[in-house]
């Protein structure tokens, strides 16, 4: 095992403390227990937004931190569920008074204990919503999940519903707009190598040197199908059709079309897969009508991408363009 680490123990802790002293102007970071909070929070009046999930998924959820998107993350070991207290620290630490939003990714250990946190939340007088993020349509069930993984949608939810969270919205209309987000997103993904967890020191699972895994989860859950290597252009539309046969996308649709690396994969292959993404969607009448690409949701140094879209509609495209500045997305309406 090659890594830029230390101990494997001391992973996560080290990383939160470069995070604290890279971005003091946007966060700060609270240990024992680990919450990344917004620098100005809590803002008073305005809906908090908390979500969280093992680390090794940088930079989400720690690095969209600040204004227009989270209020405040939970990090937990590396991909391992935050736990209740942290995430009980952070909706307390973001409640300006308006009520708190947890958007949860759909494995076990983190809905269970936001569920937890939220009850514990209510106990102390703190309004709590949560929405759980479903957007994979790779497998029904996996390792980690009952039903679909929360997997793209998360991030285009965070940035959309900090967008309505910043304008004053309500905490009732904010968490019906992340449930409109996550009805209205599908993603899937693919590796070509697995990770490495620092603490195992071994590859999580085996992929020969002419194999791909199709439907990867980003903790190295198995997919649909482990098949021979192909062009980009193949492996883009096994996973572009599914996505857009399942919500289904229609002829005439406007999406965002969100092309997501691992970790280990170089933006000039991102960019060649979303030409793929692009010519196939304009083969069937679907307009791209706003795009992200690069590594926001990784899985280590996983060798891989996934294909998230979210069909846009006028709302939704201007929450979208509003402002937001975080240590990882970054730009003026």
């Amino acid at each position: 095992m090659k890594k830029l680490i230390n101990k494997p123990e001391d992973v996560v802790t080290e990383a939160l403390h470069g995070i604290a002293a890279a971005h003091a102007d946007l966060l700060r970071v609270q240990f024992n227990p680990n919450v990344i909070v917004r620098a100005d929070a809590p803002v008073q009046g305005k809906v908090g937004l908390v979500s969280g999930g093992g680390s090794g998924h940088e930079p989400m959820h720690g690095g969209f931190v600040g204004l227009g998107m989270l209020d405040a993350a939970c990090p937990g070991e590396v991909f391992t569920s935050p736990t209740p207290d942290q995430m009980l620290d952070a909706t307390k630490a973001v409640n300006g008074g308006a009520g708190v939003l947890h958007i949860v990714k759909n494995y076990t250990g983190d809905v269970m204990n936001f569920e937890m946190a939220a009850e514990l939340g209510g106990g102390e007088g703190i309004e709590v919503e949560a929405v759980v993020i479903d957007d994979d349509v790779a497998v029904q069930d996996s390792l980690y999940t009952a039903g679909r993984r929360g997997v793209g949608a998360t991030v285009l939810a965070e940035k959309i519903c900090g967008a309505a969270a910043e304008e004053g919205r309500s905490l009732a209309d904010v968490a019906e707009l992340c449930r409109k987000v996550n009805a209205n997103a599908r993603s899937m993904g693919m590796a070509l190598t697995s990770c490495i967890v620092p603490a195992a020191g071994k590859p999580t699972f085996e992929l020969g040197d002419d194999e791909m895994e199709i439907g990867i989860g980003i903790h190295g859950e198995p997919g649909r199908e482990r098949v021979k290597l192909t062009p980009s252009a193949e492996i883009v539309e096994r996973l572009t059709v599914p996505i857009v046969e399942d919500l289904p996308f229609e002829q005439g649709d406007n999406v965002l079309a969100f092309v997501n690396g691992m970790g280990g994969t170089p933006l000039i292959e991102l960019y060649g897969a979303f030409n793929s993404v692009n010519k196939i969607l304009s083969g069937q009448g679907i307009k791209i009508g706003r795009s992200l690409v690069g590594p926001y949701i990784t899985s280590l140094e996983m060798a891989g991408f996934s294909v998230t879209l979210l069909k846009l509609d006028d709302e939704l495209t201007s929450l979208w363009d509003a402002p937001v500045y975080t240590p990882a997305l970054r730009w003026r309406a």
